[in-house]
């Protein structure tokens, strides 16, 4: 355990202690165990493990191994003190994935043996072996109830013990810990439970053990189909990180304004209603507006001074840009019209193609909004932040012009209702060597000739 922080130390040290007091009365010559059973569960433990090892489904990890929805089954049929054991063994010849792995290998032995010892002692008490019928017939929906009451004990236990090591080892609050983990740790725990209900049943009818076995056959095809899915999503994500640190990498004064954009995006769109499928192509729409500058000449992007003629039709080419480098990633969907579209004006005065009205995609309209909000809220080398009421007002302003009145509104009820963090509104500079004294509206392209402080439309913004 060299390495690991004392407090950890101490808590891993506790929780060991506290295993072994849970998992050895089933060691005494006078506790009746059933042992074949026992031995079984173990057995398919490792084995479960096994088959997880050589059949890795991908970067999912569940901290607890493949056996994992094995472990209510023993709760189920065994004692609590052989649960414990069950669980404990099962963790030992687990997979440990980070060093220090033998505190890992130790702290997550007893932690599932407590976890275990606890749920298995919840259905005991209210009744529940008795509910599981063997010569008679199950006692349902009354076996529900034990069930229920053991899986909400598993979670609790499980979650309060991670929530302990977080705060040892790495110091997170308690409560923050505890807010995070417990509803993801609920829906998983009562889908296992209500999985080791039905093996438990079948292991206790006429049919045997052998029977049960066919309970876990669906349960692991459908792990390995949200495996995949998993990995698909993760596939996708490292996708769009990629492409943005080129972006940032490229031009570092806009360094963080995508992601922020791509939030204000779902903020508008969650408030206008749309499903959660669009809510994330939203997302990947503001994430990637950026992505056509892949496409314009570094000395373009990073020129101090004002912009040619030529050089500025090159900079208002990004979003087509944009659209030709995730054109073939299918995943985006609707995010491409966003990208293409997002310097459209609702007047037709904007570019690549001006577009007004509704001609402009909704996605689009959306974009935009946040992206001005954005850039108007973030420290620009040429002027400090806006504040947000600031920012809004001139929304307002130019909605019906270059804004859709629709999305600045939905844009206001959202930050009324969650606000927006000054901690995300970090320098993202779109203008190296600017003067001071920029006219109010939204914040133009770096390097463009800037309007007189008397013609108030905002001009066009260049990072986005």
């Amino acid at each position: 355990m060299r390495g690991t922080p004392a407090a950890a130390r101490v808590c891993i040290l506790a929780a060991v202690v506290c295993a072994a007091c849970c998992a050895l009365p089933a060691l005494r010559p006078e506790a009746t165990v059933p042992w074949r059973t026992a031995a079984l569960l173990a057995a398919l433990c490792l084995a479960c493990e096994a088959v997880g090892r050589r059949f890795d489904p991908g970067s999912v990890r569940t901290g607890a191994g493949s056996f994992l929805p094995l472990l209510p089954a023993a709760a189920f049929l065994l004692p609590p003190p052989a649960a414990a054991l069950v669980a404990a063994v099962a963790s030992l010849a687990g997979r440990v994935d980070r060093p220090p792995f033998a505190a890992r290998r130790t702290w997550r032995a007893a932690q599932l043996a407590l976890a275990c010892w606890a749920a298995s002692w919840t259905h005991t008490l209210l009744g529940g072996p008795a509910t599981l019928g063997g010569a008679a017939t199950p006692d349902f929906p009354y076996a529900l109830l034990p069930v229920g009451a053991a899986a909400l004990t598993f979670s609790l236990v499980l979650t309060a013990l991670d929530c302990l090591i977080l705060a040892a080892a790495e110091g997170q609050p308690v409560r923050r810990s505890w807010r995070t983990l417990l509803p993801r740790a609920l829906g998983p725990h009562l889908v296992h439970a209500l999985a080791g209900l039905m093996m438990a049943v079948l292991w206790r009818s006429s049919y045997g053990p052998l029977s049960a076995l066919f309970v876990l056959l669906p349960m692991y095809i459908s792990c390995w189909v949200f495996a995949q899915y998993h990995r698909e999503d993760t596939a996708h994500r490292a996708t769009i990180r990629a492409l943005v640190q080129a972006v940032d990498i490229k031009d570092t004064y806009t360094r963080g304004h995508s992601e922020r954009v791509g939030r204000a995006s779902v903020l508008i769109a969650r408030e206008l209603g749309m499903d959660p499928g669009r809510l994330e192509a939203l997302r990947f729409a503001g994430i990637l507006h950026d992505v056509g500058k892949l496409g314009v000449p570094t000395r373009v992007l990073r020129k101090d001074g004002p912009l040619t003629p030529d050089e500025r039709r090159v900079m208002e080419l990004h979003p087509e840009y944009g659209h030709e480098i995730v054109r073939s990633i299918g995943f985006l969907d609707e995010a491409r019209a966003a990208i293409l579209h997002h310097h459209e004006r609702l007047d037709g005065t904007g570019y690549p193609y001006g577009l007004s009205g509704a001609s402009i995609p909704e996605s689009a309209r959306i974009v935009a909004v946040a992206d001005a909000f954005d850039a108007m809220t973030s420290t620009r080398s040429y002027r400090r932040a806006r504040p947000v009421p600031a920012a809004l007002a001139e929304l307002r302003r130019c909605a019906g012009s270059q804004f859709d009145p629709r999305m600045v509104r939905a844009l206001v009820r959202a930050l009324d209702r969650h606000g927006w963090s000054g901690a995300d509104t970090a320098v993202t500079a779109d203008e190296t060597g600017a003067g001071a004294g920029v006219g109010a509206g939204v914040p133009t392209a770096r390097g463009q000739h800037r309007r007189p402080a008397r013609d108030r439309r905002p001009a066009p913004d260049r990072s986005p």
